[in-house]
């Protein structure tokens, strides 16, 4: 059998498995949704701490995750596979994080002048001489708006299909064009202009 053939049939297999857990979750069994957990942890985990940058951040979101998936197993109803409906989750937290975020960020960034108006800090802040560190690819990353942040790293860091990040996102593949362009153009835009 082709490595093809083999990653699909391990990921049938998965399906499942994680089908006749979730079965088994939903009828009180603990130790079958602790499986489905121990499945899913690093990949939940390491998507929050990546989209996120923080730890503490991602661990709670990380536990926000699972604890909203046990909440709702009971009314799982199979219309999707259980890693889209978790992940699912998953991008609903990291959205709602990167825009507290963001909101905090451009709170902490104004400040009234003298005058009455604001004036942004972030003017005030020397440039990296023109050097493309990570953390001025992180700076250019965090301009971005949270959803947009979010499917830029799916495509990107995570490898994942656009097929697969409009299903993830409950949206159309088009939309996550459209949104992965934006956000293309804005990293393009911010990097070249801070050289």
């Amino acid at each position: 059998m082709s490595s093809t053939g083999q990653s699909l049939a391990g990921e049938y297999a998965s399906e499942l498995d994680d089908t006749v857990l979730v079965r088994e979750a939903q009828n009180g069994n603990i130790k079958a949704f602790e499986q489905l957990v121990r499945h899913y942890d690093h990949g939940v985990l390491g998507l929050a701490l990546h989209l996120t940058g923080s730890q503490e951040d991602a661990q709670d979101i990380y536990q926000e995750v699972f604890l909203r998936a046990y909440r709702n197993l009971p009314i799982f109803r199979f219309e999707c596979s259980f890693y889209t409906w978790l992940y699912r989750i998953v991008a609903k937290q990291c959205i709602d994080c990167l825009r507290r975020t963001q909101a905090q960020r451009l709170d902490a960034t104004t400040k009234v002048s003298t005058d009455g108006g604001d004036e942004k800090l972030a003017s005030q802040t020397p440039d990296l001489q023109g050097r493309t560190s990570p953390e001025r690819i992180g700076r250019a990353l965090s301009q971005l708006s949270a959803r947009e942040r979010l499917v830029f790293e799916l495509k990107h860091y995570q490898g994942l299909k656009l097929s697969t990040v409009a299903t993830l996102l409950d949206t159309t593949e088009n939309t996550i064009k459209s949104t992965l362009l934006r956000a293309t153009q804005k990293l393009r835009l911010e990097l070249g202009e801070s050289r």
